[in-house]
């Protein structure tokens, strides 16, 4: 996993969070430590139907969820909120990093999934990467997911054969190029660094990645990953 570099929120993050977590210590350091780089938050919750109910009242950007909390976890807040406020981002921020737990989160409509034992430049790095539209996941966490979604998966992997660039393959209809980008993308690497690693200019990846979300009719990164998965695209990487 690429070293995140250190961000700051004038480069760009979000404007309006709320936090969830049963742990009050945690809450208020957590809520302390995004005012110090101008993030604003505009609620807590403890549970994850008070996390329903603030979600409706104040409309946050994003949401930074725990997961383990008393009446409604959030995995299931996750699903609830998502079901009536699609374009929420939810974060789940968490101990956790059993491998259900996440799979779960990101079944549940959770744009990234991030463990608490992150420093505090890494943190402010992922949200960035979530501000810029990337999915940010804990090192590692991602090929966890890939891994998960291999195990369910039962379409057999692609063939082997390399097509040229710029022909399609018969098993993802997309060029090669463009299977290279996806299966980059879906492993965890965000598109300048995708950009780096083939030689491409960020911007062209960028619509390479649009031209694959169209045509596979996908529209999140947890999509990608699981396309990635079943079609066998990581196994070259």
């Amino acid at each position: 996993m690429t070293e995140k570099p250190q961000v700051h929120a004038s480069s760009g993050m979000p404007q309006r969070v709320l936090l969830v977590d049963d742990h009050s210590l945690f809450l208020e350091g957590l809520r302390n430590l995004l005012a110090s780089e101008g993030v604003q938050v505009v609620g807590t919750a403890r549970d994850g139907f008070e996390a329903l109910e603030q979600a409706r009242r104040l409309r946050p950007d994003v949401i930074l969820m725990d997961i383990q909390m008393p009446r409604c976890n959030g995995i299931m807040a996750t699903r609830l909120i998502k079901a009536e406020m699609p374009e929420c981002r939810i974060v789940i921020l968490t101990m956790s990093d059993n491998e259900l737990d996440l799979f779960d989160a990101v079944k549940s409509g959770a744009s990234g999934y991030l463990l608490k034992h992150l420093n505090a430049d890494d943190f402010f790095a992922y949200l960035h990467d979530l501000h810029a539209g990337h999915a940010p996941f804990s090192p590692g966490l991602a090929e966890k997911i890939l891994h998960e979604f291999a195990v369910q998966a039962t379409r057999t992997p692609a063939a082997t054969d390399e097509p040229s660039p710029d022909t399609p393959s018969d098993d993802t209809q997309l060029t090669a190029r463009q299977v290279q980008i996806l299966t980059l993308v879906a492993r965890g690497q965000t598109y300048r660094q995708v950009a780096q690693t083939i030689g491409l200019s960020e911007r062209t990846v960028k619509y390479h990645m649009g031209e694959i979300l169209d045509h596979l009719h996908l529209q999140n990164r947890a999509q990608v990953i699981a396309y990635a998965a079943r079609m066998g695209l990581t196994r070259n990487v």
